[in-house]
């Protein structure tokens, strides 16, 4: 963890308060639901209340002072001079806590996120390691019928299935869109009954080692109507495209082009909304971006989705998502179930 202080300091310009508790725990490896931890040049400082007071004073290379409940209400009587905080992070109420006291409020973007964007190799295992439970999980689920089944059971099972195989949580809620809920790329699965002739999306990940995986397949339950089967098509074709551009020295609106320009020339470009892709450590969103508004440009380390989408409305839809890490040699890719569309019952 001192590597990841040493660099944090190496951008600072002043002691710089860190209260996102995802990012206490990439520096410190605390987790906690309410803390903060003061950085300088001199020493590492952090606060929280009782219920991890024990916990923190486990934590090497800390000072450890213990709160009231409200760390924001707590703090200002030990800040003074220029320091600054997480911009993106504090709201308005906890700055307005923080500016009670005698301390110049600097606000600061993106710091520790530009660290975590960079993956190191502790980290990379443990995305593997997720991704791997997480291609067991879909090739498990593939065998199984999904015809006469709610979205909601399909979820569920897939949830039974991430345990099973080891995963410590969910990534985030699982999605299972079938039919015409498959148009709602982020759609909450329902008591609706999948039935034949549909394309249903299903969209998640787990936690293993504290790092996420982010997954989406698209499978059929039987023939489909001809507009459904060329959008699958074309969004294979986007997304193996978007795959290809994934490499260091690209940056992220051009990898977004790579896929998008193919489905906007096939007529489809107002069915692909959202950016092609975005960065997955301890969150599931994170730096770097890939999308046409996107300032970043990817490094080796960096891990991202690459995940182009086709919705119709009223018809259905269709997203393919692989993690990818990116290294000096391409793209390094970590979703091993197919992509070759995949008929259920």
């Amino acid at each position: 963890m001192s590597d990841r202080i040493d660099r944090l300091r190496a951008s600072l310009e002043e002691p710089f308060l860190v209260t996102n508790p995802v990012s206490v725990r990439y520096l410190i490896g605390f987790h906690s639901s309410n803390s903060a931890l003061l950085v300088d040049d001199m020493k590492l400082t952090l606060y929280t209340d009782f219920r991890y007071a024990e916990a923190a004073q486990a934590v090497p290379g800390v000072e450890f002072v213990q709160t009231e409940r409200s760390v924001y209400k707590d703090l200002p009587g030990s800040l003074s001079g220029r320091v600054g905080f997480e911009a993106d992070f504090v709201t308005y109420s906890a700055y307005e806590a923080l500016a009670k006291g005698k301390a110049e409020l600097i606000p600061r973007r993106g710091l520790v996120e530009a660290l975590r964007a960079v993956k190191d190799d502790a980290e990379l295992e443990a995305l593997r390691a997720a991704s791997a439970v997480t291609n067991e999980a879909y090739t498990q689920l593939a065998a199984e019928p999904f015809v006469g089944r709610t979205e909601r059971d399909v979820a569920w099972k897939l949830e039974q299935l991430f345990h099973e195989f080891g995963a410590e949580a969910l990534a985030f809620p699982s999605i299972v869109a079938a039919g015409e809920n498959g148009a709602r790329p982020h759609t909450e699965p329902g008591d609706g009954v999948i039935e034949k002739g549909q394309l249903v999306v299903i969209d998640a990940g787990c936690i293993v080692g504290d790092y996420c995986s982010d997954c989406t397949r698209t499978f059929a339950t039987g023939p489909l109507p001809g507009r459904l089967q060329e959008a699958y098509d074309l969004c294979l074709k986007a997304q193996l495209a978007g795959l290809e551009a994934v490499r260091a020295g690209v940056n992220g609106r051009d990898a977004d082009a790579s896929a998008r320009e193919l489905i906007s020339a096939a007529g489809f470009g107002e069915a692909f909304g959202h950016g092609l892709g975005h960065g997955v450590g301890l969150m599931v969103h994170e730096a770097p971006r890939l999308a046409q508004t996107s300032e970043d440009t990817l490094v080796p380390g960096n891990v991202v989705t690459v995940e182009p989408g086709i919705y119709l409305s009223g018809l259905g839809g269709v997203r393919i998502e692989d993690l990818v890490v990116v290294t000096d040699n391409g793209p390094e890719v970590l979703t091993s179930f197919t992509k070759e569309l995949v008929t259920v019952d």
